[in-house]
């Protein structure tokens, strides 16, 4: 049995030590074991690598323009009123896209957002007082004024995709369903300017507290 465990060992000591281990440096490339016909490797598989040469097209590319109208995976954008909040005429869209529910974790997701990239002009309460205007900004449009209270909610994404006068555009750092969190929790800070008592149901409070 003793001798079994040193055949073991110099066989293995002799494996290591010829074919060497995977991730060091070597001067010279590591032996394949299985012949690559009958075990094809990926390493030698035939590939164009970024900014290499082909020999199989005329201009010795290896990087080619995607034909016309391609789409990247994940691109497709067909739904006009989740992307563009707009419908199939072409109008600025009412309420959420199909799919969304403005619920409180939907609320709460928009308030996260809005506080981090809108309530420094927009304010907290979203009386355009925020703490730029301290600093010379101003001209911060208020949500609680009658153009914007009636403002479709697909016209408010739009702004918030792409921009308007001296606000930038933020589909660089919101996610489209993002953005519609945002919207969602401004329709919220508005109610919470105009609301009245009277608008807050029984059953809606019960719902609120977690009560049955």
């Amino acid at each position: 049995m003793r001798h079994l465990y040193l055949a073991t060992l110099f066989a293995c000591v002799l494996g290591v030590s010829i074919l060497g281990f995977r991730g060091q440096t070597f001067t010279q490339p590591p032996i394949d074991i299985f012949p690559e016909w009958a075990f094809p490797s990926m390493e030698h598989q035939p590939k164009l690598r970024p900014q290499g040469h082909s020999a199989f097209f005329a201009d010795g590319r290896a990087d080619r323009t995607p034909p016309a109208r391609t789409v990247a995976r994940g691109m497709l954008r067909e739904d006009d009123h989740l992307y563009r909040g707009k419908d199939a005429a072409g109008a600025f869209t009412k309420g959420l896209p199909a799919g969304l529910t403005a619920d409180l974790k939907f609320l709460e997701r928009g308030r996260d957002r809005y506080q981090i990239y809108c309530a420094p002009c927009h304010g907290a309460t979203g009386d355009g007082k925020g703490i730029t205007s301290r600093y010379g900004m101003g001209a911060t449009p208020t949500y609680h004024d009658d153009r914007l209270r009636t403002m479709p909610d697909g016209e408010i994404y739009n702004t918030i995709t792409n921009g308007k006068n001296t606000m930038f555009s933020y589909a660089d750092k919101l996610i489209p369903e993002d953005r519609w969190a945002v919207v969602a929790y401004v329709r919220a800070l508005q109610r919470a300017q105009q609301g009245k008592p009277a608008d807050v149901t029984d059953a809606a409070a019960k719902s609120t507290l977690g009560l049955p």
